[in-house]
């Protein structure tokens, strides 16, 4: 199935999942955007990566004219059975509390978004209330997920739902103009499902990948260790397919992440990713529909172990290296400002020839 241009899904299945390809971007519009980089009156890659980072922009684009003006941080919201296993220092009602805020505009991402000119597009994918919260796009699958300590946290429909539902929302956003994405989240115990599908699709030990989140004690962290670890073995989890690892102990959010980066690859529009928990969707959306990191951007590097791993199995490179765990999408909005300031360089550019100075001659790209 090739995606890229098409108007919807007609099914919801894990074979129509299955079936998807996606179009690489324009190799031709890289390196025109490129050469105009070098045009620039300035040292040849004097603005480093983001030379190379908006000439990815470019080539998803389709363009050399490079026009992020409308852009927006898509905000999947949902709980998670587990938090039942003591794993979080909060309970689920911060949820539904964080996304009313969300919902208002007034969360860190909000304001963070108002700053630099994004729209925040926050998502109930399965928050455990089923109160409809104002402000927020309602999506739900079903109020939170199953406790996968007990049971796989979803069924095969539910997920496929839930990846559809980004894809879909991905659609949605270019057929409205949106130029660029931004993935963030909210749901408490998410950097426990988070570190199950990562330990999983790594490969490694739940002590490799698993990190405080909100701020553990020594206590819970070593629960939350165990109740992965635990998981990992149950279900089989190190040899499973990674649509199996996402519905065994994963969560809505995570499902409705990968989805908006296998829609950006679909519908050519860039994402900009967040922290851990996007960067886990990321890898489980590029083990779904090989080649979707193409369309991906990287942003920062959050606290969490495995962010790093994560980064590194994503070929992805890191622009900010703050120790940020906020979530939200705040480090990707963030991420937003820097590459504009990058892009002003480039549309407004000065040339050697209009200060009447030999350009520099290239011998290697660094």
């Amino acid at each position: 199935m090739e995606c890229f241009g098409s108007q919807g899904f007609t099914e919801w299945t894990r074979s129509a999942l299955r079936r998807i390809s996606v179009k690489g971007p324009d190799e031709e519009v890289r390196k025109e955007v490129l050469r105009g980089w070098d045009a620039v009156a300035k040292p040849l890659d004097g603005m480093g990566r983001f030379e190379a980072l908006t000439a990815q922009i470019g080539a998803i684009l389709g363009s050399p004219q490079i026009d992020i003006g409308k852009k927006a941080v898509l905000i999947f919201c949902a709980d998670n059975g587990i938090v039942e296993e003591g794993v979080s220092q909060s309970g689920q009602e911060v949820t539904a509390a964080v996304a009313e805020e969300m919902g208002k505009g007034i969360s860190s991402v909000g304001k963070m978004a108002a700053w630099v000119g994004a729209d925040t597009i926050p998502v109930d994918i399965g928050i455990g209330s089923s109160g409809r919260i104002e402000g927020v796009l309602r999506r739900s699958i079903r109020c939170g997920t199953r406790n996968f300590k007990h049971m796989p946290a979803m069924t095969e429909e539910e997920a496929v739902r839930a990846v559809f539902t980004g894809i879909e929302l991905a659609g949605d956003c270019k057929k409205k103009g949106y130029r660029l994405l931004a993935t963030g989240e909210m749901g408490i115990g998410n950097t426990t499902t988070s570190s199950a599908v990562s330990a999983a699709l790594l490969n490694c030990s739940a002590e490799t990948v698993t990190g405080r989140g909100a701020g553990l004690d020594d206590e819970r962290l070593l629960r939350k260790k165990r109740v992965i670890q635990e998981a990992l073995e149950k279900y089989g989890l190190y040899d499973a397919e990674p649509f199996e690892v996402l519905r065994t102990v994963g969560g809505l959010d995570l499902a409705g992440l990968a989805g908006v980066c296998i829609g950006g690859a679909c519908f050519h529009i860039p994402v900009v990713l967040d922290g851990v928990i996007s960067l886990t969707a990321a890898l489980l959306a590029e083990r779904l529909v090989p080649g979707t990191r193409q369309f991906l951007l990287p942003s920062h590097k959050g606290r969490e172990p495995a962010a790093g791993m994560l980064l590194k199995e994503l070929d992805l490179e890191p622009v900010i290296d703050g120790q940020m765990a906020l979530g939200e999408g705040t480090g990707a909005v963030m991420m937003f400002a820097l590459l504009e300031m990058a892009l002003c360089v480039y549309q407004k550019r000065t040339t050697f020839s209009d200060i009447r100075i030999e350009p520099y001659e290239r011998y290697g790209r660094v």
